[in-house]
């Protein structure tokens, strides 16, 4: 199957009422457990990666990777930079191959995030990539003021001249979501994901969904929450694979066999968050 435009099966998932796990990987074995479970489950996925893990694998191979995958699967799979922090990042992993990147402004006053938005969605029209933005405070699941101050909340009004100024594909939207482990459980802010639901013509991205209830997750879904971010559960059970299936007293250690059997773990895991977002039970 060719590869997927981010931004066209994000408005096909909204259009039939699922929602896509963007999973965030690091490595060629992280990478194929995903697309492993989406081919698995027939239902698409977004690969991405965090440019901070640069130092660990170079962006350019892991486009490479993820790319190859996908052009080989049989269900839509879309390949997406997660958090650019500034016009430099975006546009490296423009670059760098990926088909589609976020820069994230939102810790920038809100003139300045709108300028490094719209800055980066025209240059990455030239290569026809599309472009995820954010707007709001999605902050640290560590700081509880992150999680239940509204003010740090996407401002709807905003939103629709934000969206209107910058031209970009998605939004990701603060509504009591944060990134990483949380120190409370969130609630989300419903109301105001339905108010930006009818009031954006583009597709909608809810970041730090690790260990959001999953009543929560659905609902997001059926209130017409598109793209779900999900990094710190992954790895956690990648790591817990490792875990069960190694064993430190063994003299002759095997790593491929070790990754073998962790991957059961991973494909596993990837699969019950696709179900989770999938209430329609929709299948390719």
């Amino acid at each position: 199957m060719p590869l997927v435009k981010v931004n066209e099966l994000l408005h096909h998932a909204t259009e039939n009422g699922y929602g896509v796990a963007a999973v965030n990987v690091f490595n060629y074995e992280t990478i194929k457990w995903v697309a492993e479970a989406a081919n698995r489950e027939r239902i698409p996925v977004i690969i991405q990666f965090y440019p901070g893990f640069d130092k660990y694998i170079a962006l350019k191979h892991v486009a490479a990777i993820a790319k190859d995958f996908a052009e080989k699967s049989s269900v839509p799979i879309g390949v997406h930079l997660d958090h650019s922090a500034g016009y430099e990042i975006a546009v490296s992993g423009v670059r760098d191959g990926f088909p589609s990147v976020m820069v994230d402004g939102s810790a920038l006053p809100y003139e300045e995030n709108m300028a490094l938005t719209a800055a980066v969605v025209k240059t990455a029209a030239v290569f026809g990539v599309d472009v995820e933005a954010e707007l709001g405070h999605v902050g640290s699941g560590a700081n509880l003021d992150d999680i239940v101050n509204s003010d740090h909340y996407t401002d709807v009004k905003q939103a629709v001249e934000f969206v209107q100024c910058t031209g970009c594909g998605s939004l990701a939207v603060a509504v009591g979501n944060a990134h990483g482990a949380y120190v409370q459980t969130p609630n989300l802010d419903f109301d105001r994901i339905a108010s930006l639901r009818s009031a954006l013509p583009i597709p909608l991205v809810l970041h730090g969904c690790s260990d959001i209830p999953p009543e929560q997750l659905q609902e997001s879904v059926r209130l017409g929450m598109s793209k779900f971010n999900i990094a710190t559960e992954y790895f956690r059970a990648c790591y817990h694979g490792v875990v069960q299936h190694g064993d430190p007293t063994e003299k002759y250690g095997d790593m491929f066999r070790l990754m073998m059997e962790t991957s059961e773990n991973a494909i596993d895991f990837v699969r019950g968050k696709m179900r989770l977002l999938n209430p329609n039970k929709f299948t390719f």
